[in-house]
């Protein structure tokens, strides 16, 4: 077996992976040369556009007829209004003013129907991109292979942007290219009619709407570093809300009366992006009221042209009415364009998160022809392992060597941060050592694929999960294939010892393990919360679920457990690690005295290791900090 790490001595800088690999950034960051994503404009257009079509094609195209139909009202709107004033003034002769007004009101209740159809169908074209765009981003981030970029504040404040815009980004792009194309075509007819009229009003009208687009644009490039500024005061009080409202912190914050804290932090959160949010707002009623006097500038003086051209005689009332409604018309689509296309911009820049989730590089690097790992007969191997999370953060591990022999039960002690938990994740390959292997049979994990990898470990880790689900599914996510197997379930249950527990709830199996939801099958039936202890059994119990894996990975599995449920617990264990390949973590020295080997970790180096005898002769470290716990126990019985 190889013995202790050697000198300690920090490595030089930089690490080189296995051939044909290349190894990210060991933050989780950036990598220097980030790859191409088609981060353009005219590209995430493109890549919106194709996420609506997919999503949603029949319902996109009814969408855009309904759109550009509708296009067409206002001219006709205008047009009637015109001929009906003529009738009336008898200034024409098209058509008896009823039948005319009767053609108006069809026109102004078809402008009805198709906007309330309009309405709906956005709707519904909005709810399958969401859905569309909300799968392939979580689709994206399951891919992420380590847990790095879990830990980087600038990526969970890109996530939370990513699942914001992903499905309203594509959304609006599309309704900006039909906005526009709408407003194109009313904006056309209109100035049409003006034309008719006057071409230097007509081309007057339409040089307002330029300032308008280009102070739409502005104001949506703020509303997008707005968001981006806010994120994180808006994650910080999602945190301080959850501390207010959840069960698993509500005791500790009544009990430390945290209550009126937490809730001062949470609205100072909402205040400070609040404040981001208010200065966008002024900069926009400032702009927009400006805006409005560009807007009365061109209608008042062509008001007055147009009424000194009827008395005149060069135009008639109806022409007036016509000229005033197209002029109100005109300069509404073109406010209407400018806001849709500034949306559209909007949300094309926040879409970028979107696609940088979706497209980002891989956190861990993965063989372009994975080795396949063979079933484990010899063992596994660190070999002079070095790891940090990040360069400006201490060494974690310094220089370790370790075999964990096949077979046989290793147990790793330590006092807290000597790196024990740290060890685990590399053995699971959610992070790479900064130098040095870990190898499987010899073969270096990073050569192999991630998911064949964990898929031979079976895990109870420190900080387990509590799924709020059924009792039954609880126990049978630790292997997806045998979630419906009721009797390797139950089996498994047996052996972490809870099986009783979970067949005596309300709805035995089936009973949903949560007090924030009611049951899917009875919306009236409250779940129920389980002890620590029973949470944790259920915990052990998944991993009983694995029984058949190379390598079980048991960290701190008794720890909230009482003394005579951690003796029948580790009883169970030590029937389920007979014969297996095991590593176990705990901070109680009794419970693996019984390991065929136990390496002591302190300041991320292996400072011993041997049999539980042959350590507490040597008078080490271990034994120290066994003496320590044993005359603990002496202390307390005495008394």
């Amino acid at each position: 077996m190889t013995g202790p790490s050697g000198t300690g001595e920090e490595p030089e800088s930089g690490f080189a992976g296995p051939a044909g690999l290349t190894v990210p950034s060991p933050t989780g960051g950036e990598p220097a040369t980030p790859p191409r994503t088609g981060d353009g404009t005219a590209a995430r257009i493109v890549e919106a556009a194709r996420l609506a079509v997919r999503a949603a094609p029949g319902r996109l195209a009814l969408y855009v007829v309904v759109t550009l139909v509708s296009a067409a009202l206002p001219v006709g709107t205008a047009w009637l209004t015109r001929a009906i004033v003529n009738g009336l003034t008898g200034d024409s002769g098209l058509g008896e003013p009823a039948l005319l007004a009767g053609a108006l009101g069809a026109t102004v209740l078809g402008s009805m129907a198709l906007t309330a159809a309009g309405t709906f169908l956005r709707a519904e074209v909005e709810r399958e991109i969401g859905a569309l765009a909300k799968e392939r981003l979580f689709t994206a981030v399951a891919r992420i292979r380590g847990l790095a970029p879990f830990e980087d504040p600038a990526f969970l404040d890109r996530l939370q942007l990513a699942d914001e815009s992903g499905g309203r980004g594509p959304n609006r792009v599309i309704e900006g290219l039909l906005g526009v194309s709408r407003s194109a075509l009313t904006i056309s007819g209109l100035l049409g009619l003006v034309s008719a009229l006057s071409p230097l009003m007509a081309v007057i009208v339409l040089l307002s709407g330029v300032p308008v687009l280009a102070a739409e644009l502005l104001l949506g490039k703020h509303r997008a570093a707005a968001f981006w500024e806010i994120t994180p005061a808006e994650r910080r009080e999602i945190f301080y809300r959850d501390l207010l409202a959840t069960e698993r912190a509500a005791k500790e914050v009544r009990l430390l009366g945290l209550g009126g804290f937490v809730r001062g932090r949470m609205l100072a959160e909402r205040r400070a992006h609040e404040a981001t949010q208010r200065r966008v707002d002024r900069r926009e009623f400032a702009v927009r009221a400006g805006l409005g006097l560009v807007g009365v500038a061109v209608l008042v003086p062509g008001l007055v042209w147009a009424v000194a051209a009827a008395r005149a005689g060069r135009l008639s009332v109806g022409d007036v009415a016509m000229f005033i409604t197209a002029v109100m018309g005109v300069q509404a689509a073109l406010g209407g364009v400018a806001q849709d296309i500034a949306r559209a911009h909007e949300s094309l820049l926040l879409f970028r998160h979107y696609l940088t989730v979706l497209r980002g590089v891989p956190d861990l690097p993965v063989a372009v022809r994975p080795a396949a790992l063979p079933p484990l007969r010899r063992g596994i191997e660190l070999r002079d392992v070095w790891f940090r999370y990040s360069e400006g953060h201490p060494w974690v591990l310094r220089g370790v060597n370790l075999v964990i022999p096949y077979g046989r039960a290793v147990a790793l002690v330590g006092l807290n941060g000597a790196g024990k938990s740290t060890l685990v994740k590399l053995l699971c390959r959610f992070y790479d050592p900064t130098r040095g292997a870990v190898l499987w049979d010899g073969v270096d994990i990073r050569e192999a694929d991630p998911d064949a990898l964990r898929g031979r470990i079976s895990a109870v880790f420190q900080d387990y999960m509590d799924y709020e689900l059924t009792a039954a599914e609880n126990v049978g996510v630790g292997d997806l294939d045998a979630l419906h197997d009721q009797d390797r379930i139950e089996a498994a249950a047996r052996r972490a010892g809870v099986h009783e527990t979970l067949a005596a709830l309300p709805d035995g199996y089936r009973t949903l393990l949560s007090r924030r939801f009611t049951s899917d099958v009875d919306r009236e039936a409250v779940g129920v919360g389980l002890s620590g202890g029973q949470r944790q059994r259920v915990a052990l119990a998944r991993a009983f679920m694995r029984a058949d894996r190379d390598l079980v990975i048991l960290d701190e599995p008794s720890a909230g457990l009482d003394a005579a449920a951690e003796h029948e617990v580790h009883t169970s264990l030590k029937e389920y690690r007979n014969g297996l390949t095991s590593l176990l973590i705990s901070h109680r020295l009794g419970a693996v005295r019984d390991a065929d080997r136990i390496v002591v970790l302190s300041g991320g180096v292996v400072v011993e290791e041997g049999s539980h005898d042959e350590l507490v002769a040597a008078g080490g470290e271990y034994a120290r900090l066994f003496t320590l716990q044993a005359s603990g126990y002496r202390s307390r019985t005495a008394v």
